[in-house]
Order: C-alpha cells, then structure tokens, then sequence
C-alpha cells in the first residue's frame, strides 16, 4: 500500500512538472526521456468526464470507481457492481451463456455479429446482463446488473430473457429480487421488434414476481434511459438511484422538439426525480449495500 502511494506522489509530480508552462524546458525533456526510459505502462490514469481531475487507477479502483475531488461516480462494469453488492464467495451466475442470435441478418456500416464480437472482447461479457444468485449482508438474493459498456446497455433479446429467466428463478425460490440499470440505449435496433418486445416480457415476469408478494429493489445508474427505464427499470417496489444519474426516456432536444416547450434544467438527473416523486432516495456508491441490505432485512420475511 505505501509503495503504492509513493508511486502515485511521484507520478503526480512528474505530470505536473511536464505540464508547468513555467517549468525549463529542458526539465521537461529530461523528465520525459526518464519516463520513456522506465516504459511507464498505458492505462494508469483515468480522467473524470465531469471535473477532468487525473485520478490514478489503483486509487480509483479501491474507492469504487468514486472521483476523490468532486464525487463523480464513474461507471462501474456490471461484475464490479456484482462484487460491490454481493458477499464474496457467494455469487453464482446464471445463463451465462446465452448469447445473440443475429435475426434480421442486419446490415450496416458494420454487422450485428461484428458488433457483437467486438464488444465481447472489449467486454469480457457475452451480452449487456450479469444475472445469478448470492447472498447480499448474509440475505440470499437474485440479482441482475446491466453494463453500458456493451453495445449501450441496451436491452435485446438475450438481455430480456436473462432478466425474465431471473425474475422467475426468484419467484420459484420466494426470493427479493435486485436489478441495478445503466443503459444509454433501449431496445436493441438491431435486432427491431423481438427487441421491443423484452419490455413486456420483463414487465410481465415482474407481475408475477409483485403477485407473489415478494421485494424487488431497482437501482438506477448513470444513464438509465430509453426502454431499461420504459420498463423494468421503472417497476421496482423501491427505487433507488446514484447521484446526478441521468435517468429518462429520451434525450430533451428531442421531447422540447416534440412538446415545444423549454424543459427545466436538469430535469433528468436522479435530484430532480426525487424532488418530483419519481424514485424512493438516493444513495451514495459507498452506502449502496448496506441501504439495500437493510431494505432486505426489514422488507422481507425470509
């Protein structure tokens, strides 16, 4: 961990030092040639999109992917949030291997299965869902978890069958269900109405899910838009969000354009839902997992 730290203090000075107008620059080209000369590896250092602070990635990776100068939450991919919410050891994923099918044979500037082939490689997922079980504060749970990453998040056919397939494990086994969202797209186009239809099938599993009297918790991420948040996004029992999340269903040039009138600003953020009465709370990254576990322990009989 010190070496850590020390590692972080002097690459910190060096950035500095390079990007000090004031510095000699003869200072710089030295400092620049040492760096070429150790072969400081790429991707040590993300950039916050909402402050542009340089945030070493070790650092940033133990806090949660949280930005340390102005809270940020960064995205997070659906197995970090996986690890973040579930108690090691416990979770066990399901239909993992359920993949897409490339029914309309769509055809683009690039394929269907060339996107998905590149983004499976990218990702290291085979779809845009985590789904499985564990055990979250000791509470066995079923949970689902969309990553943006893959092809925005958005919900095609594999996504909409692991969803419902979840949602009725959970029914069978009487358990609360915990989907956390983060999509920027909606229906998959590329796979045009079987795509649409995953918002009724998932909606409809929920039913059965809510008949059954059993707690389901939805997490809205940074963004939630568009049929994630048309559907079962939207259906939680409770609904909880992460700060300043872009939630919604499309973008607001295009709703000004459709109702002509000006939107108020930051009518799409998770504060101005809250305000509105549209989610429950919101919760902070670092408190997410005790929030929900302590829903599971007072709102469940189990």
């Amino acid at each position: 961990m010190a070496d850590s730290i020390e590692f972080e203090r002097l690459c910190r000075l060096v950035l500095r030092l390079i990007l000090m107008p004031t510095v000699d620059s003869k200072l710089k080209v030295s400092t620049i040639r040492v760096l070429k000369r150790r072969d400081i590896p790429e991707g040590l250092w993300t950039k916050c999109e909402a402050c542009g602070e340089i945030i070493y990635n070790k650092t940033l990776e133990e806090d949660l992917k949280i930005c340390p100068k102005c809270d940020h939450h960064l995205t997070l991919s659906a197995y970090e949030r996986v690890n973040q919410l579930i108690d090691e050891g416990t979770f066990r994923e399901m239909d993992k291997d359920l993949v897409s099918a490339d029914p309309l044979k769509f055809k683009g500037p690039k394929s269907y299965t060339a996107k998905l082939k590149e983004d499976q490689e990218a990702t290291g997922l085979t779809d845009a869902v985590v789904t499985g079980t564990g055990l979250l504060n000791l509470k066995p749970a079923a949970i689902g978890v969309t990553d943006s990453r893959f092809i925005m998040g958005s919900m095609g056919s594999v996504v909409g069958e692991r969803l419902t397939r979840l949602i009725e494990h959970a029914v069978r086994r009487r358990l609360p269900l915990v989907i956390v969202s983060g999509s920027g797209g909606g229906a998959r186009m590329y796979e045009g109405m079987l795509s649409l239809m995953q918002m009724a099938k998932t909606a409809q599993a929920l039913a059965k899910h809510h008949e059954a009297g059993l707690l389901y918790v939805s997490v809205l991420t940074n963004p939630t838009m568009a049929g994630v948040m048309a559907s079962f996004a939207s259906l939680g029992d409770v609904i909880l969000a992460e700060p300043r999340a872009l939630i919604g269903f499309t973008g607001p040039r295009v709703i000004e354009q459709t109702i002509r009138q000006k939107l108020p600003d930051g009518f799409q953020t998770s504060e101005f839902l809250l305000e509105h009465g549209m989610i429950d709370k919101i919760v902070h990254r670092r408190q997410l997992k005790t929030v929900i576990g302590g829903l599971l322990e007072f709102l469940t009989s189990g």
